[in-house]
């Protein structure tokens, strides 16, 4: 059980330089604008938060929970989420900055990438069947024994995905982004 319980509150413009965020449990709790730079946010939970315009990059969430947790328009650099804790783990992502963020072997189903920048993200061994990646830039993110069983790519680009070293299965693909799939095979479409 966690000391500081925090319910439906809305938090604006947290900044480390003048406060830090307590460790808890947020329920319900709106962040807008916040600082969370270079933090860390470590062993915290947030249950059906929503952050806003919030900075991220190079956050340490080693053992943090998201569950039902969304993120818009936030800048999200080199946040390693493999480390987070796994249980009940669900999130959320809309017009973000997702840029080297590692999902290394991490367990995702059903998240939701919505007009993000995801280059260089790694994606290694992660389970991300049934997500939707609609309108991202996945340039030269690592697909590398993953599942993206059911997920829907059709309107994502710069990606290059080896079908032969992930699990595709019902995956779905536009005929404008097949060269994607075929990048390996050193084959010339025109």
């Amino acid at each position: 059980m966690f000391e500081h319980h925090f319910y439906n509150e809305h938090f604006k413009k947290i900044d480390p330089t003048v406060s830090k965020i307590q460790k808890g449990e947020y329920d319900s709790c709106t962040f807008e604008n916040c600082n969370f730079e270079n933090m860390h946010i470590s062993n915290i939970q947030f249950i059906e938060c929503e952050f806003i315009d919030c900075n991220f990059s190079n956050s340490i969430v080693k053992d943090t929970s998201f569950k039902d947790v969304n993120f818009t328009n936030c800048k999200m650099i080199g946040v390693k989420f493999h480390e987070c804790n796994p249980f009940l783990l669900q999130f959320s992502f809309t017009d973000c900055q997702l840029n080297f963020s590692s999902f290394y072997q991490l367990k995702a189903p059903n998240t939701i990438f919505k007009k993000c920048n995801l280059e260089e993200a790694d994606f290694t061994e992660a389970i991300v069947n049934n997500s939707v990646f609609e309108n991202c830039d996945l340039k030269n993110a690592i697909f590398e024994d993953s599942n993206l069983e059911k997920s829907d790519f059709r309107t994502s680009y710069h990606f290059t995905i080896h079908p032969e070293k992930n699990r595709l299965k019902n995956a779905k693909f536009s005929k404008e982004n097949l060269l994607g799939l075929l990048t390996n095979y050193k084959i010339i479409v025109e």
